[in-house]
């Protein structure tokens, strides 16, 4: 029996906690869900401590549309991380968001896989920032995803 089904088959000691990091250009904000801060590692190995907020994390659903993607609220009771969103949403720049999930006992990895994805869009208010991440919908892309035509190749004119 794995740690994650004991800890979803009973109600022990362990609990699961949330994290989100968030990269807004060269401002990185890592925040957990709970009342405590946290110190854990990373999966490429560094310690970080994640701050604790009020974090509300809905996981894509598993489909066949080619959308995946994260909602996530943030209590914006500080409000550093919603004024770095909404200036990274104004001026379009670049904006991932990593979704790691954690096991209060072993904080020395996280118990899944994490989730990176772009910042899609998002809306703020005076009490919360919500956000919606998501990969790129590969359903939607043409395959092969670079079309060979003679203005890009001319030397396929004399391919017979």
């Amino acid at each position: 029996m794995t740690v994650l089904n004991r800890l979803y088959a009973s109600s022990g000691p362990e609990v699961l906690i949330n994290t989100l990091q968030i990269d807004v250009g060269s401002d990185i904000y890592y925040l957990c869900q709970g009342y405590e801060d946290i110190t854990a590692t990373t999966e490429d190995g560094t310690q970080v401590t994640f701050t604790a907020c009020g974090i509300d994390v809905a996981l894509p659903a598993r489909n066949t549309d080619g959308t995946q993607d994260l909602k996530f609220a943030i209590s914006n009771v500080e409000g550093f991380v919603s004024t770095s969103i909404r200036k990274a949403l104004d001026s379009l720049s670049r904006a991932t968001v990593t979704y790691r999930q954690y096991i209060s006992t072993q904080l020395d990895a996280p118990s899944s896989a994490p989730y990176t994805m772009a910042i899609k869009s998002g809306q703020w208010t005076s009490l919360q920032v919500q956000i919606t991440a998501g990969y790129m919908n590969w359903l939607n892309n043409t395959w092969p995803r670079y079309r060979y035509t003679l203005p890009n190749h001319p030397g396929l004119r004399y391919i017979s």
